[in-house]
């Protein structure tokens, strides 16, 4: 995935703040000079030191707003995800809206409980005294998001920051344009304007906009940008959140069900023109499931689209010129077994299947981020697994067995950011699960209590009474080995007999 930052220039109202903030003597503050960002993160920093995206009243009233965001321009969001994306408008209704709303009402159904201190258990030293976990907010929060998903990827973190009591920054892709012109027209004006703002732009400017310190980074991209991200987080200190990508491999054994295997990795391959960083990325069978996979996929994408998809209103289009041109590149590996045709004028790539293909081929790497399937010949589940292991960690493994005991075989010895078992993408929809990248496919987790967590600072607490000093004293010096055993007996923690009592 990719994403930019780009920036308007601060309004004459934010200058003229920066100026009377510095003694009404007419001069900018020097870091507003310096970086066109420093005054709009200050003043979110300012209104979040003052409390005031504290209360849960608070949260839940910015929440809502959300809600009524999502309601009030629904046909816009399906409108601009058309124009950008040629997004069918089911294919929005569910990944852009709906589950978004079910983030917000999973959160909203919660937040009294997920905000609460956390009692933690005690040592005899402290019996008496109060022990707990506060979930404190970060801060000023920045949410860098990509284009592919362009309302979905900026929204469900956005819910996650506000339920956490942040100041937020959202960052859209300038890529998907219609959308990004949307969200930062529209949705200012549900949010509350000193704890909440929108930047455009490109390169430069987020390049710009990361300059700044901010509390936590949440990005969504591709695994070079990731790292740009992190190393100018670095620089402050920051904790981030990369979601990135990968190569999703897809293994599926000789026994299964030929034909709801092949729907179900087509709808995941071909969902969005395969532009999404959870699809899956490339096959994994025996030959003899090759052929039996080719008809059956054939079948489902003329189901599914019809014996022209390009005529289908259901199937979308590669989101720019040089991602099309990217993509078409992809083709020439290995040999065309289904689809293949392109048009640059409409930026379409027909859902394609790819046979004969070697590791070494171009398709296979880098994540391909639109709609062509290879397919990797492997002796057995043991080749499979060998073959995912010597890759990068990816995003998700999927893997479509009529045997569990396969199915669980390759969830044991792989490693991922999420798994999947027959079916694909579907795990996304879970709020109760955590989703997010390990190694090179990201670094931390959101969805649901997750992103809450993600955007809360666990501190640990301890409140004391002030009295009892006696109780203290064998702590203090002189020290005597007597003083030492009260201490001992009093802070130290045994382990727990393996022995269960009936």
């Amino acid at each position: 995935m990719e994403a930019g930052i780009v920036f308007p220039q601060p309004p004459e109202s934010e200058a003229k703040r920066a100026s009377e903030g510095n003694g009404g003597n007419g001069s900018v503050d020097s870091d507003t000079l310096r970086n066109p960002f420093a005054g709009l993160v200050s003043r979110l920093r300012a209104s979040w030191l003052s409390g005031k995206t504290r209360p849960m009243e608070y949260r839940v009233a910015q929440l809502e707003a959300l809600g009524r965001f999502l309601d009030d321009k629904k046909q816009q969001i399906m409108d601009a995800t058309a124009s950008d994306l040629g997004k069918a408008p089911f294919e929005t209704e569910l990944s852009e809206i709906l589950v978004c709303k079910n983030e917000l009402y999973e959160t909203l159904n919660n937040l009294s409980c997920w905000m609460k201190d956390e009692k933690v258990d005690r040592i005899l030293a402290m019996q008496l005294d109060s022990a707990f976990i506060r979930k404190d907010p970060y801060g000023v929060v920045l949410i860098i998001a990509p284009w592919n998903y362009p309302i979905q990827l900026f929204l469900v973190p956005l819910i996650g920051a506000i339920a956490a009591g942040n100041c937020v920054i959202v960052k859209p892709s300038e890529v998907s344009k219609k959308t990004e012109r949307l969200v930062s027209e529209a949705l200012p004006s549900y949010l509350d304007k000193d704890c909440f703002a929108v930047v455009t732009g490109g390169v430069q400017e987020t390049t710009r906009l990361l300059e700044n310190k901010f509390d936590y980074i949440f990005f969504t991209g591709s695994p070079p940008v990731g790292r740009i991200v992190m190393t100018a987080a670095a620089k402050h200190l920051t904790p981030v959140t990369l979601e990135l990508g990968g190569k999703n491999p897809c293994y599926v054994s000789d026994t299964c069900d030929v034909t709801n295997v092949a729907r179900r990795v087509a709808w995941g391959r071909f969902f969005n023109a395969g532009q999404t960083c959870i699809a899956p990325d490339y096959l994994l069978c025996t030959l003899e499931m090759q052929e039996k996979l080719l008809p059956a996929l054939q079948k489902a994408i003329n189901d599914f689209y019809g014996p022209n998809p390009r005529e289908s209103p259901d199937f979308g289009r590669i989101v720019s010129d040089k991602q099309f041109q990217r993509v078409q590149r992809l083709l020439g590996s290995g040999r065309v077994a289904i689809g293949g045709e392109t048009d640059e004028a409409e930026r379409y790539i027909a859902p394609t299947v790819l046979v004969d293909v070697q590791p070494s081929d171009p398709v296979m790497q880098e994540e391909i981020f639109g709609p062509i399937l290879p397919i990797i010949i492997i002796a057995n589940v043991d080749e499979a697994i060998d073959f995912i292991n010597s890759r990068e960690r990816p995003l998700v493994v999927y893997a479509f067995s009529s045997d569990d005991k396969v199915v669980n075989q390759v969830l044991e010895r792989t490693s991922s950011g999420g798994f999947c078992g027959n079916d694909t993408l579907m795990h996304v929809t879970l709020p109760s699960l955590p989703f997010g990248g390990i190694g090179n496919s990201g670094l931390g987790t959101h969805h649901g209590k997750f992103s809450f967590d993600t955007f809360s600072h666990p501190r640990g607490c301890l409140k004391r009474g002030m009295g009892r000093e006696s109780l203290n004293a064998p702590r203090y010096p002189p020290y005597t080995q007597r003083k030492f055993g009260l201490i001992q007996a009093t802070l130290k923690v045994t382990r727990k007999s393996d022995c269960t009592l009936l």
